[in-house]
């Protein structure tokens, strides 16, 4: 089969990583017999510098004409007096709302062989950690109307949601908790915020339909305390889009790898908006210091729901997960001092970890 992807390699370490998920996809082609044709494209500051707009409208094409879309990252300190319609940062919410994708994934998964940068205690995480949260993506407080008045001295952001906007991603979540542990936390603030009492109504509508889901709800507060106290009762969370915005990044966090996490953002139709979770990382942008895992793990994630090769995403993790068994390391996950000497060799940078995955899978 022969598959169209657009790839917005971005700013910072982003075209660092993109190249290594493009070989491992290319790699994963070879093995089963398909091929990759990829259409690079800007968005972000490098669109900003080129273009002056962070998303030109050719990039939206490019992506709507494409079986997948692969995000590196965007931003950085260049950009950050820029007025807000003009961040980079906006390209986001762009290609968000233009390709339709409502529900984002992230999973939250703590890989065995870097239990040890867990930040929690061994007792909390003994039984691993894996956590899928999907986030509402183009509602909310993102997107609602926003202001300030004429004095400048007050400003305001709103939150909105509808019945289809809620429906449609708490849907993803049921049906996500069907092929996990079946349970789902609907994560909200319904003792204040009108629209969190909007979800659980039209949750508690949706719930007869999945019968083998436990469905529980918390309150976020509640809920960003239960990540760190005790993140092993949850399976699926669904919530809205700041909430998850936050939520997924602490989750992100006490996995202690977060060069490791991979995303995607999926509509009811059309191409899916896969991007690593971590920033643009400016400082190290160029020096082949970047963990390029994340990016990888995340075509995976491209490979298994918007082109349904399950086997080929299957194979990707399999060989992510044979590197690191063999001990392999970049940086940001090689421990302290004391754990980097002892790597030795071991210790590498982008394009020998993307090198070593490709192996794997030309291997197996």
């Amino acid at each position: 089969m022969n598959y169209r992807i657009t790839t917005i390699p971005g700013d910072g370490i982003g075209p660092d990583i993109v190249r290594e998920g493009c070989r491992a996809l290319d790699a994963i082609g070879k093995k089963f017999g398909h091929s990759f044709a990829y259409t690079e494209t800007l968005a972000g500051g490098s669109a900003l510098d080129a273009t002056g707009e962070p998303l030109p409208q050719a990039t939206l094409d490019a992506c709507l004409a494409s079986d997948a879309v692969l995000l590196g990252a965007v931003g950085g300190p260049k950009w950050d007096t820029l007025p807000g319609a003009k961040r980079p940062e906006k390209a986001l919410l762009g290609l968000r709302a233009g390709m339709k994708v409502y529900a984002n994934l992230r999973p939250a998964l703590m890989f065995p062989q870097l239990s040890a940068a867990c930040p929690l205690k061994a007792e909390i995480v003994a039984k691993g950690l894996d956590i899928l949260i999907v986030r509402e993506l183009t509602g909310g407080i993102y997107f609602g109307d926003r202001g300030r008045n004429a004095a400048g001295d007050a400003a305001w952001d709103t939150e909105a949601y509808s019945v289809a906007e809620i429906a449609r991603v708490v849907k993803i979540g049921f049906e996500s908790a069907m092929k996990r542990q079946k349970r789902l936390c609907v994560v909200d603030k319904a003792n204040i915020l009108e629209t969190s009492r909007l979800w659980r109504e039209v949750t508690e509508g949706m719930k007869g339909q999945y019968p083998a889901v436990e469905l529980s709800y918390m309150y976020v507060d509640n809920a960003a305390m239960q990540l760190v106290r005790n993140p092993g009762q949850f399976d699926v969370i669904v919530t809205s889009n700041m909430f998850g915005d936050i939520l997924s990044d602490e989750a992100s966090q006490i996995t202690g790898s977060i060069g490791m996490l991979a995303s995607a953002s999926l509509g009811d139709s059309g191409p899916g908006l896969y991007e690593p979770i971590h920033g643009s990382a400016p400082d190290i942008a160029g020096k082949d210091l970047a963990n390029p895992l994340a990016t990888i793990l995340t075509c995976a994630m491209l490979l298994r729901y918007s082109l349904g090769l399950p086997k080929e995403a299957d194979a990707v993790e399999a060989a992510v997960a044979s590197v690191l068994d063999a001990g392999w390391r970049t940086g940001d996950i090689a421990g302290g001092a004391s754990d980097r000497a002892a790597l030795g060799g071991k210790l590498v940078g982008t394009r020998k970890m993307g090198d070593l995955v490709v192996r794997q899978i030309e291997a197996m």
